[in-house]
């Protein structure tokens, strides 16, 4: 089994002032190719700044971190940067879509910092990244003339596009309603079945029995690491709920 991420004695440390804050006290985790893992925790709990450090968007203070086998931990800023283009795919509660960008455009952007992939190319990776989500038919609206679940499987055909080895969910259903969270979370439990190594932070139990293992943190710390018992099929509990009439 590949680890994709592998994480020891992490530590990251933020000073407020006079006062030394412990974000994160010696984190161990790995996450295997194919895992489908939900972080959870209350707020304050360390799983922001977990998700900040695995995303290459912050470095710990302490500790080693290997992204795909490459040690991420005492990359530079812009190093930092062109191994996410390459390696994480980003999906986040409010979308982060250019609003005055189409649906083909805004998936295209990763792709644009890539000088290996031509114009065609992107392209044509564009519209096969819509098609998986399927939103074929939906290429060239914009945000603003989707509904928010479209929005969301915009975000996620953008974090597809670079075939990145991870996709970093932050509270990627927060700000959708029940039946359209789970109309997400069951194009998430495709992805992963077709292979796709996912890590999605969650406040919320019932999406987390959608992933295959759960990881627990409090005060800096991992308290509870669990495989998930009774594991949700997101398109079955999507049968059971009542269709909303326009």
């Amino acid at each position: 089994m590949k680890t994709i991420i592998d994480i020891a004695n992490l530590k990251k440390d933020y000073h407020v002032g006079e006062v030394t804050v412990h974000a994160l006290r010696g984190v161990d985790l790995k996450i295997n190719e194919g895992e489908f893992v939900a972080i959870m925790g209350a707020s304050g709990s360390g799983k922001s700044t977990m998700l900040n450090i695995i995303g290459c968007l912050d470095r710990p203070t302490d500790g080693t971190y290997l992204l795909d086998n490459v040690n991420v931990a005492g990359m530079s800023k812009n190093e930092r940067a062109a191994i996410r283009n390459l390696k994480i795919g980003f999906v986040f509660q409010s979308y982060n879509l250019l609003s005055r960008t189409s649906a083909l455009e805004n998936v295209e952007l990763p792709l644009m910092y890539n000088r290996s992939v031509s114009s065609r190319e992107r392209r044509e990776k564009a519209i096969a990244a819509l098609e998986a989500v399927g939103l074929a038919d939906r290429m060239n609206h914009m945000p603003n003339q989707l509904s928010g679940g479209q929005q969301q499987r915009v975000a996620i055909a953008r974090s597809l596009v670079n075939d990145p080895v991870v996709i970093l969910a932050d509270e990627a259903t927060g700000n959708l309603d029940t039946r359209t969270s789970y109309e997400i979370m069951s194009l998430f439990q495709e992805l992963n079945n077709k292979g796709k190594t996912i890590v999605f932070v969650t406040h919320e139990p019932d999406i987390a029995k959608c992933m295959t293992r759960s990881v627990v943190f409090r005060d800096g710390s991992i308290i509870r690491e669990e495989d998930v018992k009774n594991r949700l099929n997101a398109a079955e509990v999507l049968r059971t709920l009542p269709v909303e009439q326009d």
